[in-house]
């Protein structure tokens, strides 16, 4: 991950849910490699952060390596992140961002990650962070928590700024 987007994404973070710890880099687990398509598998490497993770914290891997999971059948369904809904672990990648402001939406994808490990649920409103990206990069149009997911959130304990 470019020390500028990990940078970007950490200072976006702060601004909405405050105080976050930066750990060390950390490799990809060998055993969340799909060989046949050079991706890792999301679900196996939130299976490992969560063997590495302090359960009372969460905990958001960051990746520019091409991630996936199993969707609608398919096996190997890329994506930009996954989270336990709930847990306390999500990972998101930058590796099917696009260029422009890939930074930015990167962030969208931890923060829309870090919803679902609150319990939050995909959202049918499309300036949601929560909103399903549906096999596409909607982020462009996200603009912040709407109102019912902010409200479930603050429930939840979270302080957003």
């Amino acid at each position: 991950m470019p020390e500028a987007y990990l940078k970007s994404v950490h200072k976006a973070l702060e601004k909405v849910v405050g105080p976050i710890y930066i750990r060390k880099p950390i490799s990809l687990p060998k055993t969340a490699l799909n060989h046949n398509k050079n991706r890792y598998r999301a679900d196996s490497i939130l299976k490992y952060l969560t063997q590495i993770n302090n359960t009372s914290t969460f905990l958001i891997g960051l990746t520019a390596s091409d991630i996936s999971t199993t969707k609608n059948g398919i096996q190997d369904w890329g994506v930009m992140g996954l989270g336990y809904c709930p847990g306390s672990v999500c990972v998101a990648s930058s590796y099917r961002l696009k260029n422009t402001n890939k930074a930015e939406q990167l962030f969208k994808v931890a923060i829309h990650e870090l919803g679902h490990t609150q319990g939050l649920p995909h959202c049918k409103e499309k300036t949601c962070f929560m909103r399903d990206a549906n096999g596409k990069n909607p982020t462009d149009e996200e603009k912040a928590f709407c109102e019912a997911c902010k409200k479930y959130l603050l429930k939840r304990g979270l302080k957003l700024n």
